[in-house]
């Protein structure tokens, strides 16, 4: 693990796999760290991909900003980081609220991505419904701390079904949620209550994309995922058996497997 001074902040982050290899920057969701993506970040190492996996300020091992925080921020401090690492350009993917970053780099930097991951995400900007959700529970998270709302969510971030045929996986997404920083947590959420559409950037990609969903994924389901591959007609869209919200932790040989391939036939090939 390494770190970078921001602005205003400390990014925490891993490094992974050949230094010259085809950069590939993997963004966590809320409210979890860069601890995630490990099944995903070793695979890819051994086959010859740099793996950079931030932990986003105000999550893991990253300093808190209080208050607010927009997808905005967090796409910046990334691109703080790929200059710190002399990265200029880099396949970026992202899980959920991950995905949602993704697509914001994607809006603020469109010249530095060779191709998108989307991971159980969506496009649109919040509803007014979801906005008035998000800020309560910013609020209560602040005044509860995390554990009660982990323990409410686990059988949602997961298929309830595997809360209890992968308890190891289910026990390290509930050490992510109840380690985080209410602080950070909470300013996530009413940043991200206010991200915009990003429907019309989606439309404009040219370089490849993989979209990714779970089949029984609660949050952002299968029809969220074919919403953005209607966007995106070039893009590969592939459904995840057996899992929910966070696939690349429930199956990880299926995710893995559709990520390699992905990156083997469609990226690492052009120029």
């Amino acid at each position: 693990m390494s770190h970078i001074a921001l602005n205003d902040a400390t990014m925490h982050y891993d490094d992974q796999g050949p230094s010259d290899g085809l950069p590939v920057v993997l963004v966590h969701g809320h409210p979890f760290n860069r601890t995630l993506w490990g099944p995903v970040a070793k695979v890819l190492a051994a086959a010859g991909y740099r793996v950079i996996a931030p932990d986003l300020r105000g999550y893991g091992d990253s300093s808190v900003t209080p208050g607010k925080v927009f997808l905005s921020d967090f796409a910046d401090d990334i691109a703080v980081l790929l200059d710190h690492l002399g990265v200029e350009r880099a396949v970026f993917g992202g899980v959920s609220m991950g995905g949602q970053i993704t697509m914001e780099f994607q809006r603020r930097y469109p010249q530095r991505v060779r191709a998108l991951v989307l991971s159980d995400t969506s496009a649109p900007a919040e509803t007014e419904e979801g906005k008035e959700f998000r800020n309560r529970l910013a609020d209560r998270l602040l005044a509860e701390g995390m554990d009660g709302y982990a323990g409410e969510v686990i059988d949602k971030m997961l298929a309830a079904y595997n809360v209890t045929a992968l308890p190891d996986v289910a026990a390290h997404v509930l050490g992510m949620m109840r380690a985080t920083d209410p602080r950070g947590a909470a300013a996530a959420l009413r940043g991200r209550a206010e991200r915009p559409d990003y429907r019309d950037t989606l439309a404009a990609v040219e370089t490849p994309v993989l979209i990714v969903v779970g089949v029984d994924d609660v949050y952002t389901p299968v029809s969220n995922a074919e919403d953005i591959h209607r966007l995106i007609p070039h893009a590969t869209l592939t459904v995840i058996e057996r899992a929910g919200h966070l696939p690349g932790v429930e199956q990880p040989e299926q995710f893995n497997a559709a990520l390699l391939d992905f990156l083997s036939t469609q990226v690492a090939s052009r120029a």
